[in-house]
């Protein structure tokens, strides 16, 4: 997960485009020729556009901007060390 990405992808990018495009790279993943290696960097796309859609969840409920990616970025932090 990096944070410049998620900022990138939520700031353009409407939120049924990126869960569109969820959608569609989980539905890859399922298919049983997939790569180990392509499951990597598709589980690292569908990472980013998960914290994407939630940044701007909170940004929808009232946040700003800023605070939304830095309150998302403590939580996932949080949850590593836990």
């Amino acid at each position: 997960m990096k944070l410049p990405v998620i900022r990138h992808l939520q700031k353009n990018n409407e939120k049924e485009k990126l869960e569109n495009t969820l959608e569609v790279l989980e539905s890859f993943c399922d298919h049983r020729s997939v790569s180990e290696a392509e499951m990597d960097v598709v589980g690292e796309l569908i990472s980013n556009i998960c914290g994407a859609l939630e940044v701007q969840n909170m940004i929808d409920e009232g946040m700003p901007e800023r605070d939304a990616a830095n309150n998302f970025m403590q939580k996932v932090l949080s949850s590593i060390d836990k």
